[in-house]
């Protein structure tokens, strides 16, 4: 009986940690964009369907933006999020946004650089490892 307990234990242990993960991530999110870019909105509905209300700007200036986020430079891509007190930018794989709000490291943010295949947005297989950056300013 004991061992039975255990296993319905650890099972709604774990089904708890699959609630809280997504819990984690805030409930809003500003992402800034060219108005052209359709993988932007993509990734926007990769965030909805996580559960965050995903606001979408298209008209402002998005070096501005990278800068005031504190992207290094070079390492940019074509929109940038705005999330709780975190700034994402690019194509940034969904498992690494969860991990960021989950751990909650003292940076101003993570980011891939470019539009790499495979992520979410960008419709294609992987072909090789993603290069998640942390920066601060």
């Amino acid at each position: 009986m004991q061992h039975m307990s255990t296993k319905l234990l650890l099972s709604g242990s774990m089904l708890l940690g699959a609630v809280s993960a997504q819990a984690a991530l805030p409930p809003e999110a500003t992402l800034y964009k060219n108005p052209q870019c359709g993988c932007c909105d993509a990734y926007a509905r990769h965030l909805e369907e996580l559960g965050v209300e995903v606001t979408i700007i298209d008209d402002v200036e998005l070096g501005d933006i990278k800068q005031q986020a504190g992207v290094p430079y070079g390492l940019g891509s074509c929109h940038t999020i705005e999330m709780g007190e975190y700034w994402i930018e690019g194509h940034v794989p969904m498992e690494a946004v969860q991990a960021l709000f989950e751990q909650q490291p003292k940076i101003d943010g993570i980011g891939l650089a470019g539009m790499p295949i495979g992520t979410p947005g960008m419709p294609g297989p992987q072909d090789g490892p993603y290069d998640v950056y942390a920066f601060t300013d």
